[in-house]
């Protein structure tokens, strides 16, 4: 039974807005949330709404059919793995958000037998299922999920995989070596302490166990390090793995040869410790946000296959790589254009900010080409293709040279500038110290030579940078700042201009400031409500959000005239919304953003101004980063907001109608002129100048959505933080500079006992670890206090 009380639905907890089906004494917002009930009722998983309060997400949204995944090819480039008795696949869903959505993805071979095992990586938003083909096929998988309102996101980028990254081996090798290290370390107790000379032997035997074990700690865990330096060296450079790799080799030679010539200790746990640590750090260092995408393309947007008129008049699936010229598709609301192609049949409301930046969607007629690339936000269209998909606009956008150049001129981190003149200095010190030492006593030459390569091995130097930056990233990851790697943190250190892009940037992508002339009664509200809520139209919708909930009213005789408005009888009342012409007969040519007016009987009423909706506190936000940096605004839209913006941007920074191309062209001359800038953007049109910027910030209210090759990725709700995390950055990089203080310290220290061939294995067992555990506890201490003056942190 339907009523029209005001309540929320069981499911996902929206408003029951224009009706409410009752069952089981529970309400539930439209048929599709009612199904899922029903579903999850019948497979006895009721326990699901007992997890979390309306876990579920509406299901409102048009279904969509899966048949092509039943197409070989594309089944084939989806599933990971097949054999007679499984198969296996993973689908990314963005519905994810809680744990009754785990629980319920984990049982789903209650619904279906044919699901054998099934997997939910909640921070990737992914589930990998195992199932039997021979039961369930990959499009009924697809279909089941979806009718538990968990539907796949499936896009081209997924059949299109590429860049596979290497098995990365790091954590086997920081296991070999932390075991190693932990064993040396109890077999070299017996030596710290004093052996009795009736024991002695014992000392000699623990000497080659601890031997044995640095062989695989040096072979394995940092074979790299030779690698490394090998490679730098091939190519002319001199950075920090040299002197590195160098300590570790002469630290296991000396090791060696102290246990064959029977010279005492060697340096088995300074070595096994420092490998451990490093390895560390390097791990620490590559750790990223694994579950964000930094380097998605256009594909990530594209179905894997669009619905094709044929001949006789049927709709049939095809793969989007067959798609071809002359080919007639179908593209529904939201959905996007695949391909160039020229209207045929509906009305086309085209929002192109995706490539061009352009907020409003732009009107096509019957017969005009609609680029790949925008997506039609009205009632369904019909296409002709003109050029397949590999050949269309947008393709040769994202192909074109400018956007996949490597960046130029990057900046370099302090430890890549410090390391090369850190290995000379060592050189220099050790082959002097060696040749003043060779004409009295070449022995004592050798060691002091070797014993300033060891105790020197820039391992504190190694480590304060990976922890110093893992730390800042663990401060920005909580303020949903998430940053590609830890090179970034001085990216942004280093920047001393920032060019903002508009539509999704400055202004809420997909949200406006909508307005009225004049004061509406509830009466007039309830009826452009009941009128507004029946047309697909963007502009409708959004004045139907305005309005919110509405009662109930009776209309009829209701017309909705493409690209005019709309009409219905209400009483004996005729109600006129839509364009100023359409409504009052006259041409209003001085509107600065969309309207809709609207007229009840003979009485008009005013009209909607509808506005891009600006950030919070952008006028603060810009006031503070004023004061340090130049700020520019870069725009593919028009300069309808010219006047508002112009408060917080300068009027000669302001640039409208910048295509991609003079959006990159514009930051490539500023850096020209030795200008370090950062591009903060969100869509297609930004990519070329994301990746052209020292710093480039994909901003978006939806981290899991497109974001362009960009450095780092901004949630839309902490734009407002962006001037402390620009001012943290560069209090992480001065911690970074104190802690080499520090090392350099302890580097002298050492050296100068090093020098007079003094240097025993004890005081570098302690010299060693004693850099290391200060360098990490003083980095870590600093920069949680630096987050904490810039209240990142409590």
């Amino acid at each position: 039974m339907a009523t029209l009380t005001k309540t929320h639905c069981f499911h996902c907890g929206d408003i029951c807005i224009t009706e409410e089906i009752k069952q089981d004494d529970k309400s539930f917002c439209c048929n599709g949330c009612y199904q899922v009930y029903s579903i999850l009722i019948n497979s006895k998983l009721g326990n699901y709404y007992k997890l979390n309060p309306h876990p579920g997400d509406t299901r409102k949204i048009a279904d969509k059919k899966f048949s092509y995944l039943d197409e070989p090819e594309i089944e084939a480039q989806l599933i990971s793995y097949k054999d007679n008795r499984k198969t296996i696949v993973s689908f990314y869903i963005p519905a994810i958000h809680c744990s009754s959505c785990i629980w319920l993805l984990e049982r789903l071979n209650t619904i279906n037998p044919g699901i054998i095992e099934n997997r939910v990586d909640f921070l990737k938003k992914q589930v990998d299922i195992q199932f039997n083909q021979q039961q369930i096929s990959l499009s009924e998988v697809a279909t089941l999920l979806q009718s538990i309102g968990y539907e796949p996101l499936i896009s081209l980028q997924d059949v299109v995989k590429q860049n596979h990254q290497a098995k990365d081996n790091l954590l086997p090798k920081i296991a070999v070596a932390g075991f190693c290290f932990g064993n040396v370390m109890l077999l070299s107790f017996p030596a710290y302490f004093g052996l009795s000379a009736a024991d002695k032997h014992f000392g000699t035997f623990f000497s080659l166990l601890s031997i044995l074990f640095c062989i695989p700690v040096v072979l394995y865990s940092g074979i790299d390090y030779f690698k490394q330096a090998y490679h730098n060296l091939k190519n002319g450079v001199l950075n920090i793995d040299f002197p590195l790799a160098l300590g570790i080799l002469v630290m296991f030679l000396r090791t060696l040869s102290a246990y064959v010539f029977d010279l005492g200790e060697g340096f088995a746990d300074s070595l096994t410790g420092l490998i451990f640590f490093l390895l560390i750090g390097k791990f620490i260092q590559k750790k990223t946000y694994y579950h964000l995408s930094f380097e998605r393309d256009y594909r990530s947007f594209f179905p894997v296959a669009v619905q094709v008129i044929t001949d006789e008049l049927k709709e049939i699936s095809v793969p989007l790589e067959k798609l071809k010229q002359g080919d007639r598709i179908l593209v529904k609301n939201q959905e996007i254009i695949p391909a160039d192609a020229i209207l045929l049949k509906g009305d086309a409301a085209i929002d192109f900010s995706f490539v061009t930046g352009e907020s409003e969607p732009v009107r096509k007629v019957v017969g005009e080409i609609i680029y790949a690339g925008g997506k039609q936000t009205g009632s369904a269209i019909e296409l002709e293709v003109i050029k397949p998909v590999s050949q269309s606009y947008l393709t040769g956008l994202w192909n074109n040279e400018a956007f996949v150049k490597p960046k130029q001129d990057k900046i370099k981190t302090f430890s890549s500038r410090v390391s090369k003149i850190f290995s000379i200095a060592l050189i220099i010190i050790s082959v002097g110290t060696l040749l003043y030492w060779l004409p009295q006593n070449w022995q004592l030459g050798l060691n002091a030579f070797t014993a300033i390569l060891i105790v020197a091995c820039p391992c504190a130097l190694a480590l304060s940078t990976p922890f110093t930056m893992a730390a800042a990233l663990s401060v920005f990851d909580k303020n949903k700042f998430y940053l590609k790697n830890t090179d970034v943190v001085e990216q942004l250190a280093a920047i001393n201009s920032i060019v903002f892009d508009k539509t999704g940037t400055v202004t809420i992508a997909g949200e406006n400031g909508v307005t009225f002339s004049n004061d509406l009664n509830n009466g007039d509200k309830e009826i452009i409500f009941n009128i507004c809520k029946n047309s697909t139209h963007p502009l409708s919708q959004k004045i139907s959000s305005f309005l919110g909930s509405q009662k109930a009213i009776k209309i009829e005789e209701y017309c909705e005239i493409p690209g005019a408005g709309m009409t219905a009888l209400v009483g004996k009342e005729l109600v006129g919304i839509g364009s100023c012409f359409f409504v009052t007969g006259q041409t209003k040519t001085n509107a600065q953003f969309p309207e809709v007016h609207v007229k009840i009987g003979e009485r008009y009423v005013g009209y909607f101004a509808i506005r891009q909706k600006f950030r919070p506190d952008l006028d603060k936000i810009l006031t503070d980063i004023d004061q340090n940096y130049q700020t520019y605004l870069l725009s593919g839209d028009t300069d309808q907001d010219a006047e508002a913006l112009s408060k917080v941007f300068k009027k000669e920074n302001l640039l409208f109608k910048q295509s991609p191309q003079n959006k990159l062209d514009f930051i490539y001359k500023k850096q020209q002129n030795n200008t370090r800038i950062m591009m903060i953007g969100d869509g297609l049109n930004d990519a070329g100048a994301l990746k052209q910027s020292d710093a480039g910030i994909a901003v978006t209210d939806h981290i899991n959505n497109f974001t362009p090759g960009s450095d780092a990725i901004l949630d839309g709700a902490s734009l407002h933080l962006l001037p402390k995390f620009l001012r943290f950055s560069k209090s992480a990089v001065k911690v970074i500079h104190y802690s080499f203080f520090i090392s350099l310290s302890y580097n002298l220290v050492g050296i100068s006992i090093a020098m007079t061939g003094q240097l025993s294995p004890l005081i570098a067992a302690i010299i060693m670890p004693l850099s290391t555990v200060t360098i990490i506890s003083f980095t870590s201490i600093a920069t949680h206090l630096a987050a904490k003056k810039h209240q990142l942190i409590s």
